[in-house]
């Protein structure tokens, strides 16, 4: 059993504290905010690779996550649900490494289709965030991880009380080892509506008015976004949110009247890769676990498993 420092409490974070502590290690979570303040609270949290590099091991880890979100599916606790919907395409060459990672999909027929696109339709899990968060949260108290609230700090500060350092801050993590500058911001904006009874996702990445998606949840329908890459600002710009909800309207017209719930902002933490490796130069072992973009929920059980299978290894 080794005492093991988790530096972040997002979706990546407290997955690599679960997995880990099911392992046996003695795991301490270090954070200057919990879950409720990290960007996975801003997620639509629909399973889907998004604003990440597709490579086979990125898909590795997005199938192993979706079965496991799709097994928690069935403990309506847990806040994940199993939601039918389609992913919209509108080039002549799409992107469709991911369906790799889910083995039930069709096409899209033309009554899913708005006019002009093509598209895939299947089943995925989506997480309604606080509900999950808060679960995942207790679950991982459960299992005897203590949580540390603290300036996020260097590995070497973290690792005066551990055996291995684990660093996924999310967007933090690059300054943290270091100044890794392959680390930037994809800032995105979404805007939650009162839930007209839709069960029925819709992303469309290619949409020629900017990126657009509407992932309903339990009582709202999450509708974005943007992909601003390299924007630090968090504030909500009235003017993004109008055309969000024109470019959500004009694809899904039921929410036309749909009065707005909440707004927010969110940094997305980039990379030019995922970067998940033991870092060497440091007197207590290191494992960078962070660059996820907007595929936090998508990737983070398949990473934790990674970290555990490095954590093994030392």
């Amino acid at each position: 059993m080794a005492r093991i420092a988790v530096i972040g409490a997002g979706v990546i974070g407290l997955s690599i504290a679960h997995e880990l502590a099911g392992a046996g290690h003695n795991v301490t979570v270090l954070a200057d905010r919990d879950h409720t303040g990290a960007v996975s609270s801003v997620a639509a949290a629909i399973w889907f690779p998004h604003a990440v590099d597709a490579v086979p091991r990125v898909l590795e880890s997005a199938q192993l996550t979706r079965e496991r979100l799709s097994a928690l599916a069935a403990r309506p606790e847990t806040g994940v649900r199993l939601r039918t919907g389609t992913v919209l395409t509108r080039r002549p060459d799409p992107d469709l490494s991911w369906t790799s990672a889910v083995p039930v999909h069709r096409a899209a027929t033309p009554d899913e289709l708005p006019p002009g696109a093509a598209g895939v339709t299947c089943e995925l899990p989506v997480a309604v965030t606080n509900v999950y968060l808060a679960w995942l949260r207790a679950a991982v108290e459960a299992r005897g991880v203590t949580f540390r609230a603290a300036e996020l700090t260097t590995p070497d500060v973290a690792g005066r009380d551990a055996d291995v350092v684990v660093v996924a801050a999310g967007l933090r993590s690059g300054a943290l080892l270091g100044g890794d500058d392959e680390v930037f911001p994809i800032r995105g904006q979404v805007v939650r509506l009162a839930n007209p009874g839709l069960t029925r996702w819709l992303l469309d990445d290619e949409n020629p008015g900017g990126l657009t998606y509407v992932v309903p949840r339990d009582g709202d329908v999450v509708c974005g976004g943007t992909g601003d890459v390299g924007s630090w600002d968090e504030t909500a710009d009235p003017a993004v949110e109008r055309a969000i909800l024109e470019r959500a309207i004009a694809l899904v017209p039921a929410l036309a009247g749909a009065p707005i719930v909440s707004r927010a902002v969110g940094l997305r933490p980039a990379r030019t890769s995922v970067r998940l490796e033991t870092v060497s130069g440091y007197p207590t072992p290191v494992i960078a676990a962070y660059g996820h973009g907007g595929s936090g929920f998508t990737l983070s059980w398949g990473e934790a498993a990674r970290v555990r299978a490095l954590v093994d290894a030392l």
